[in-house]
């Protein structure tokens, strides 16, 4: 590893960033290919079903008429070697005759995890791997989770004042962060593919939770837990999308009036009083969903947390102190400190008047990390 390497794997991370709303189910991948100091050709993941990176980035090499052999293409991750939606990239790589690959974290999909590495070595081109590892996952967590843990990777957003307080007493939200925080907010909802709120905040706002002022190819969809089916069909939400609706009761004549709005109602095993959120996140993960931002009150959004099933924290804090209200998270103590989940700060930056924090789980990170960081067996 050299400067150069992490300089042109950072242009590799900033392409695979240009497609952070479009890619899912695939993960978001950049590719940039190098010779001299000089781009020869560069691309990110198209929409699932079309080119991968590497194979984008060939094709703009193509386009300018430049030949690629003896350069050496920054992946962000591992290609793959199997026949998906599309052929193997390494079969693509192999052929362009790169003289070098460097790769900065493994693929955790089991039809990949390791062999595109192996293959590119037996067809003796040089691999590099694990150059910027943890900045590769941040893009791609969800994809990760889905593939480590069966489940998809979950984060909490909250808008709070300083003292902690989600909403005065009686209820009264609207609005404690300003305009830039909530169009921040935004972004957060276009990369998720699934927005998640509970049966409260669509009786007391009756929000639409759509995505807004940004420019996406897709809407992810929307997502209610309401463990007694008791959501007002009605509701702003059942607006013609896509929208899921987990529970623990049956009922046969009001699933059937919301599937005529395009509503599936989900029915699944109850977990002490609520609707059980690892099965919601199970469930979700066998529809290839790769990240779920949770926006809801209080009572879900720690039922959330109890369950051990918040990956990441977004909280907007206002400059502002309420005394009273409602707390961001409802949950029963602990009773002692070596029983609290362990976040770790990402990020605090202002927007506007406000502060955004953004926390990952620390445990939780750390596991995805050794599944992407391994090199396979027989790689050194």
């Amino acid at each position: 590893m050299n400067d150069a390497d992490l300089y042109w794997m950072g242009q590799a991370f900033a392409m695979a960033q240009t497609a952070l709303y479009s890619t899912a189910p695939n993960p978001r991948v950049g590719c940039i290919i190098v010779r001299d100091g000089q781009v020869l050709g560069s691309g990110a993941t198209q929409v699932a079903g079309g080119d991968h990176a590497e194979i984008a980035a060939l094709k703009n090499a193509q386009q300018y008429g430049r030949d690629v052999s003896g350069s050496t293409m920054y992946v962000s991750l591992e290609p793959c070697s199997h026949h998906g939606r599309t052929p193997p990239c390494t079969d693509a790589i192999i052929a362009a005759k790169p003289e070098r690959v460097v790769v900065a974290m493994l693929d955790p999909n089991p039809k990949v995890a390791g062999k595109g590495l192996l293959a590119l070595k037996k067809a003796g081109i040089k691999v590099t791997f694990g150059i910027g590892v943890e900045k590769a996952l941040a893009i791609n967590p969800g994809f990760v989770s889905r593939m480590a843990r069966n489940r998809p990777w979950v984060w909490l957003k909250i808008a709070s004042s300083l003292d902690g307080y989600i909403a005065l007493p009686d209820g009264e939200s609207k609005w404690i962060t300003g305009t830039a925080a909530r169009g921040d907010g935004q972004h957060w909802r276009a990369r998720s593919c699934v927005v998640l709120t509970g049966l409260g905040t669509v009786a007391a706002d009756n929000p639409l939770l759509n995505v807004r002022d940004i420019q996406t190819p897709r809407q992810p969809v929307r997502a209610i837990v309401d463990t007694y089916l008791n959501t007002p069909e009605s509701s702003r939400i059942f607006d013609g999308q896509p929208v899921w609706l987990f529970t623990c009761r049956e009922d046969t004549e009001k699933a059937k009036r919301l599937a005529d709005q395009n509503v599936e109602v989900i029915v699944l095993p109850k977990k002490g009083n609520r609707v059980d959120l690892n099965a919601v996140l199970e469930w979700m993960a066998k529809r290839d969903v790769n990240e779920v931002h949770v926006e809801a009150g209080a009572r879900l959004s720690g039922a959330f947390l109890e369950a051990e099933c918040v990956d990441e924290l977004l909280l907007y804090m206002a400059p502002k102190m309420l005394g009273q209200g409602l707390p961001m998270a409802s949950m029963n103590p602990v009773t002692s400190l070596a029983q609290a989940q362990h976040f770790e700060y990402t990020d605090v930056s202002q927007i506007a008047d406000d502060l955004r924090l953004t926390l990952r789980h620390v445990s939780h990170w750390s596991k995805l990390i050794k599944t992407v960081s391994s090199a396979p067996s027989g790689f050194n």
